[in-house]
């Protein structure tokens, strides 16, 4: 059976190569990492944000929320990390997790604004060339 205890690191930045059971947080880049507690070696990236995960740390134990949901992986695994412990969730059904990224994805325009709906390049703006200022000049307009 696998243990649900896990250690953690403040590093500098994230190591290249993950230990299973540590997760690494690296507060300069607002960032933690971990292998997924799963087993299946995939790495976890939870970004720090007011939109995505929040850290808490006591002086003792780390604590991560919201829970970790790997709806990519192929283990699909769900559990949240608190107080230097696993707790496992359960499975989520396709409409429960498109219903967590739609959320997601509200939360982060309520707090970002809308993303640019254009793929145009913007028009650079640029000084008028010599003609058209010689037409202002002697028109002014």
């Amino acid at each position: 059976m696998i243990s649900n205890t896990i250690k953690y690191e403040f590093v500098d930045a994230i190591p290249e190569r993950l230990e299973e059971r540590t997760l690494y947080v690296a507060i300069d880049f607002a960032t933690a990492a971990h292998k997924c507690y799963c087993g299946c070696g995939q790495e976890v990236v939870t970004p720090l944000s007011p939109t995505d995960w929040k850290i808490t740390y006591d002086g003792v134990s780390v604590s991560l929320s919201p829970s970790i949901g790997n709806w990519s992986f192929p283990c699909q695994s769900h559990y949240w990390i608190k107080r230097n412990a696993v707790k496992w969730a359960g499975q989520m059904t396709p409409e429960q997790i498109e219903a967590g990224r739609a959320a997601d994805r509200h939360a982060k325009q309520s707090c970002y604004g809308p993303k640019e709906q254009s793929s145009q390049p913007h028009a650079r703006e640029t000084e008028p060339g010599f003609l058209a200022r010689v037409w202002r000049w002697l028109w002014g307009s």
